[in-house]
């Protein structure tokens, strides 16, 4: 009983912000920490996923950032800033993204890519290199995250690349170029765009399934999903949805892959087994991204207009509960445990 007792009263003395004990528990490192883009509000979001809550928020250099990425270590969070627009739109070109410290919360480096870039979309190869997507010179820029330097440029061969996948091995690109409808298939080492594959006039956002066979991009015309054979470089078929869809994200199972359906406010849980939908599944208004725990149990997807994370039991296929976020939350990453 004593030893409860000074543990709860440690647990108490280590308050964190907004006033909840900074325990292993409370904190979400047992098993991570979820980080959310509040492009509304200009903030890069901390979730306890465990207590569901927004624990912090910390202001960002410039306006706005739309995505995010953690290390792989769990240490620091990467936020391209964007601009004040949408994709093709007229507005402000970012031109930087900041690196910050999810520990102590702070800003610790604005990296600058040199000129006006719209950089959007940031992911880690296997080679520990972070890979973003800047748009304006059609471009995936490659950072060293130990010295924050840029390392290099590879073309995308077309404009608007606003998202980008990479197979595991690290040895392939893939972009979704937005307004051109197109998805670029690139040699990473080479620096070679290998193909380019036409989806539609207008598509948005990619993932690639679990063993690198499929890509998939959503057709922004009409309520579909494309479904493209990586070895082939083809659209392989057609999967039809209840209206638009938009981000996707594969279970780290392979077994399926999760749709946010934006008009309709739902997701759709697509059976990569038999490219069937097996369930959808109704979330806050206009669900944006989904992450999905590295365990595979839990889902979390961003609800834009609601100011929500929705947080999805994927054993029952049931909104777990309800996570208040920022205005307009939308980009979403995972920051391990560490």
């Amino acid at each position: 009983m004593l030893r409860r007792g000074a543990v709860l009263l440690a647990a108490l003395a280590l308050t964190a912000e907004g006033g909840s004990p900074m325990t292993e528990a409370a904190d979400g490192r047992s098993g991570g920490l979820l980080l959310v883009a509040n492009k509304g509000e200009h903030t890069l979001g901390i979730i306890d996923p465990v207590a569901g809550r927004q624990i912090a928020t910390i202001a960002e250099s410039g306006v706005t950032g739309h995505e995010v990425i953690a290390s792989p270590d769990g240490r620091t969070a990467y936020v391209p800033i964007y601009g004040d627009s949408g994709v093709g739109k007229p507005g402000s070109d970012g031109r930087t993204m900041d690196v910050i410290d999810i520990a102590s919360r702070k800003l610790v480096k604005t990296i600058d890519f040199g000129g006006p870039e719209r950089p959007h979309c940031p992911m880690f190869g296997a080679d520990g290199r972070l890979y973003v997507t800047t748009e304006i010179s059609n471009t995936i820029t490659v950072i060293d995250p130990r010295t924050h330097a840029i390392v290099d440029r590879i073309p995308t061969g077309q404009p608007e690349s606003h998202m980008v996948a990479l197979s595991r091995d690290g040895a392939r690109a893939y972009t979704s170029n937005v307004h051109v409808g197109t998805v670029s298939v690139i040699d990473v080492k080479a620096k070679k765009v290998l193909k380019v594959i036409p989806v539609s006039s207008y598509a948005q956002r990619i993932a690639l399934s679990v063993d690198d066979k499929w890509i998939f991009t959503a057709d922004q015309t009409q309520p579909r999903l494309a479904v493209i054979d990586a070895a082939a470089g083809a659209v392989k078929q057609w999967v039809t949805l209840p209206d638009k869809a938009y981000g996707t994200a594969p279970t780290p199972d392979g077994k399926f892959l999760l749709i946010t359906i934006l008009g309709a406010n739902k997701v759709a849980v697509l059976d990569l087994k038999t490219m069937q939908l097996a369930q959808t599944i109704d979330v806050p208004a206009a669900p944006q991204e989904i992450v999905v725990r590295p365990d595979g149990k839990m889902a979390y997807v961003s609800c834009d207009a609601s100011r929500k994370v929705a947080a999805i039991d994927t054993a029952t296929w049931k909104v777990d509960r309800l996570i208040d976020a920022g205005a307009a939350a939308d980009g979403l990453a995972w920051a391990a445990a560490r």
